[in-house]
């Protein structure tokens, strides 16, 4: 059943015909530099935003910023701003399809800007959403998405369309003294108490799913998207785990039994982190980040060839803590060592000045982190052995902690 004119259900998603983005759709993409934010800064929130663009199937052709001390009610972008954009679209050799902006716009300020530019109009969260519904395979991760859809749909009701179809339509659809938008809203509100009442039946079937693993040490990948997690998860499992070169090539969490040494473990990877990831996306996805919160140890992967690396620390950081799941033992894992060496350093560099580069550059992080860290190439295989002894060592040391006299699990 269609609850939405101008939507339609693939499968479990919920899809806007007029925004879905279709493939190697042209897109401009749109930025807005406010206070405490550089040039620089802007450019590199851009390139990830090209990068989602890219993971969703569209095609940049051209980028705007406009610093603002804060955005315009209306329209986000001031009247000028909008207007060179609209002479770029106006007079552009390349036929330009949809605006992608950096920032989360409300209802009216889309449909204002779709009024202005005559072209259609998605949001960062908007697009996150399109990505996350191509790639949700299981029922949950429908569900999960399906919900955070709704969310997001609610509070732009008003500004997005002014009628949506009857659920039931005729008598009994629309309470006394209801007017059609309010009655639009109670569809939404019904449609998402029953989605969450779905996500409490799967969340107890991942409880029970748990508790039947018995008394193994938990090991969780956490991580910014697209840092090399799943395939750190197939390299230390030895086992083939989905991974690709896009933005959360995982949703759904994949835990394996892995042994070394004669002591198991449990090792799982989960969906990744990113900057202005959706506060009601991180809500629907907490039953599957479950894993991450009932972790024992967390091996927080670091892609170190990223420019801004540190900057998605701080993310990953920020979102655990949001997960309750900071209060951890935890492992740094600086990994993709191989790309960081080709990004750095020069061809023509002797070999000796460059190694002796990398030796002050994990000198300077193992004395930040205390010596919890390591420098691996997941792709590379380079410093797995080391890895391997270290996370050994930290899930030993745990059993003997919890199991002190069940040497079965550590001698």
């Amino acid at each position: 059943m269609v609850l939405f004119p101008n939507f339609e259900y693939k499968g479990y998603h919920l899809i806007d015909k007029n925004k879905k983005i279709k493939k190697s759709e042209k897109a401009i993409l749109v930025g807005l530099i406010q206070q405490h934010q550089t040039d620089e800064q802007i450019e590199e929130y851009l390139d990830e935003l090209a990068f989602l663009a890219e993971t969703a199937g569209a095609i940049e052709v051209k980028r705007f910023t406009q610093r603002r001390e804060r955005p315009d009610g209306r329209t986000f972008l001031g009247k000028g701003k909008l207007q060179e954009i609209k002479q770029y679209i106006d007079r552009a050799d390349t036929e330009v399809d949809i605006l992608i902006f950096d920032d989360e716009l409300t209802g009216s300020q889309i449909l204002n800007i779709e009024e202005a530019l005559d072209k259609h109009v998605l949001d960062r969260s908007d697009l996150i959403l399109d990505i996350f519904a191509a790639r949700a395979t299981t029922a949950q991760a429908r569900t999960q998405v399906e919900l955070a859809q709704y969310q997001y749909i609610l509070p732009r009701l008003r500004g997005m369309w002014t009628h949506l179809e009857r659920q039931g339509g005729g008598i009994g659809t629309r309470g006394p003294g209801e007017t059609e938008i309010e009655t639009d809203r109670r569809i939404i509100r019904d449609k998402v108490s029953v989605l969450k009442k779905k996500l409490i039946k799967f969340d107890k079937q991942g409880q029970t799913q748990r508790k039947e693993r018995g008394e193994l040490i938990r090991v969780s990948l956490v991580g910014y998207t697209n840092v090399g997690k799943s395939t750190i998860m197939r390299v230390l499992s030895k086992e083939e785990v989905f991974a690709e070169n896009k933005l959360f090539a995982t949703l759904d969490t994949t835990t394996r039994k892995v042994v070394y040494e004669r002591t198991p473990f449990l090792l799982s990877d989960t969906v990744g982190f990113i900057r202005k990831l959706p506060h009601h996306l991180v809500e629907s996805f907490k039953s599957t980040l479950d894993e991450t919160r009932e972790a024992d140890i967390l091996l927080h992967v670091v892609d170190l060839s990223h420019p801004t690396f540190e900057d998605q620390m701080n993310v990953v950081n920020g979102t655990l803590k949001e997960l309750n799941a900071f209060d951890k033992p935890v492992i740094i894992i600086f990994n993709k060592l191989d790309l960081y060496e080709k990004k750095a350093f020069d061809e023509w560099l002797e070999p000796e000045v460059k190694e002796q580069l990398l030796k002050e550059l994990i000198a300077s992080w193992k004395k930040r982190l205390d010596g919890n860290c390591i420098f691996i190439s997941a792709q590379e295989k380079t410093n797995i052995a080391e890895f391997r002894d270290i996370l050994l060592k930290k899930v030993k040391d745990l059993y003997r902690e919890r199991y002190p006299y069940k040497t079965v699990f550590y001698e």
